[in-house]
C-alpha cells in the first residue's frame, strides 16, 4: 500500500459562544482537515488544530508544513507509521498539530485495512470514554449556573477554568462546588496563570473544597515552580502545556514534579507519540488525561477517544470541545450535543468518521 495522495483544506467553524481561559478567548474553530488517499482506493481522514497561544503553530504554518511534509511522504506506506513519523520529525521540528493531523489519517488507514475500530487497535481496554465539561472563565455565579447545568445533563466531572487572578479564580471554584454539590468531580485548569507561590495559596484556599486535581498551575517552562507547588500541597497536580512530546513526559516523571499528564494530539504529534507518552507514565505510576485545544472538531476529537478508550493508564478524559460549535463536518461517534459518554461500542472501523 502506498499514498498516492495527501489533500488538505482549511475551514473557520464559529462556537456558539466565545471560550476564554487564561491565556485567551476563543471564538472559531480554525481547523485543517486532512485526507490521505491510497492506491489501494483506501481513504484516511485527520485534522490539523492549531491553537496559537498553546503550540505556536497558525492556520498558514500549518498549512506550510502540510504541503512540505506531502512531498516527503507521497509513495510511503501509510502503514508504517514508525517510519512516517520517523520521516516527518527528519523534515521538521514540531509542528505538532500538522504532524497529528498525518498520524491521525494513518491510523484511520489502519484500522479500515484491519476492518476495526481504532479503539482495538490501540489496545481495546474499554469501549467508552467519560468526558468532563470545561467551564469558561466568567464571573462565578455564570460559571455556577453553566456548571449545574451540565450536571443536570449527567456530567459527573467539571473542568474549571481559571488563572485570571487567584482571589477571584477561588471564588469561582467555591461558588460551582456549591451549585453541584459534594459528589460531582471536579478540576482545576489555571493555563498557567499563576505563580508558583499564587498557586500554593489559592490551592490551599480550595483544599476543603475537594478539588480532583490542578492543571498546569504555573507557567509551561517553570519545572522548578511546579515541583514547588507539589511540594507544598497536598492536592494532585497535573502537567499540561508542560508536557509536549515524550521527552517532556520522561523530564517531568524523573524529577517527579506532577502526579499526572494531559496528553494532546496537537501538542505531540499525534497517537504514535501519545502511546509513547502514556508508556512513559505508566513506567513511572503516573496517570494520563486525554485532552483537546477548544477548537478541535470531530475528527481529531474521535482519535483521541479511541485512545483514551484503549489505554488503561488514561483515567480521564477533557474531550468536551465540539459541544462548543456550531456544526461539524463529518458524521460518526461525536456529536455537538453535550452527552457525558462517548460510546465506541458501534464505531464502524478506524476512526468511525463518515464523509
Amino acid at each position: 500500500m502506498k499514498i498516492v495522495s495527501i489533500d488538505f483544506q482549511t475551514q473557520s467553524i464559529a462556537l456558539k459562544k466565545p471560550f476564554t481561559i487564561a491565556l485567551g478567548t476563543i471564538t472559531q474553530a480554525d481547523n485543517i482537515f486532512v485526507k490521505i488517499t491510497t492506491d489501494e482506493g483506501i481513504v484516511g481522514l485527520g485534522e490539523a488544530a492549531p491553537e496559537t497561544f498553546v503550540t505556536g503553530e497558525t492556520l498558514k504554518s500549518c498549512t506550510a508544513a502540510l504541503e512540505l511534509l506531502t512531498q516527503k511522504l507521497i509513495g510511503e506506506n501509510p502503514l508504517n507509521i514508525a517510519k512516517i513519523h520517523e520521516i516527518m520529525n527528519r523534515a521538521m521540528l514540531g509542528n505538532g498539530a500538522a504532524k497529528a493531523a498525518i498520524d491521525i489519517a494513518c491510523y484511520d488507514i489502519l484500522g479500515k485495512t484491519a476492518n476495526l475500530p481504532l479503539y482495538k487497535l490501540l489496545g481495546g481496554h474499554s469501549d467508552f470514554v467519560q468526558t468532563d465539561m470545561t467551564i469558561s472563565i466568567d464571573t462565578p455565579a455564570v460559571m455556577a449556573a453553566e456548571a449545574k447545568k451540565y450536571v443536570d445533563l449527567g456530567f459527573e466531572a467539571i473542568k474549571i477554568k481559571v488563572g485570571v487572578d487567584p482571589i477571584e479564580d477561588v471564588e469561582r471554584i467555591i461558588a460551582i462546588r456549591k451549585a453541584v454539590g459534594p459528589d460531582v468531580q471536579l478540576r482545576v485548569d489555571a493555563n498557567q496563570g499563576w505563580t508558583p507561590k499564587e498557586a500554593v495559596r489559592a490551592i490551599e484556599r480550595i483544599s476543603p473544597y475537594n478539588i480532583a486535581f490542578i492543571e498546569q498551575p504555573v507557567a509551561a517552562k517553570n519545572i522548578d515552580g511546579l515541583k514547588f507547588v507539589r511540594d507544598h500541597v497536598t492536592e494532585n497536580i497535573m502537567s499540561d502545556e508542560s508536557a509536549f512530546v515524550p521527552q517532556d513526559a520522561f523530564l517531568l516523571v524523573k524529577k517527579d514534579v506532577v502526579d499526572y499528564v494531559n496528553i494532546k494530539l496537537m501538542k505531540c504529534g499525534g497517537i504514535y507519540p501519545a502511546l509513547k507518552i502514556a508508556a512513559t507514565c505508566e513506567s513511572a505510576g503516573v496517570a494520563c488525561m486525554i485532552g483537546c485545544m477548544s477548537g478541535e472538531t470531530n475528527i481529531s476529537v474521535a482519535a483521541a477517544a479511541h485512545l483514551a478508550a484503549a489505554q488503561p493508564i488514561i483515567r480521564f478524559a477533557d474531550l468536551d470541545a465540539t459541544f462548543a460549535l456550531n456544526q461539524l463536518n463529518y458524521s460518526g461517534v461525536i456529536a455537538t450535543t453535550p452527552v457525558p459518554v462517548i460510546d465506541l461500542s458501534a464505531s464502524p472501523a478506524g476512526l468511525g468518521i463518515q464523509l
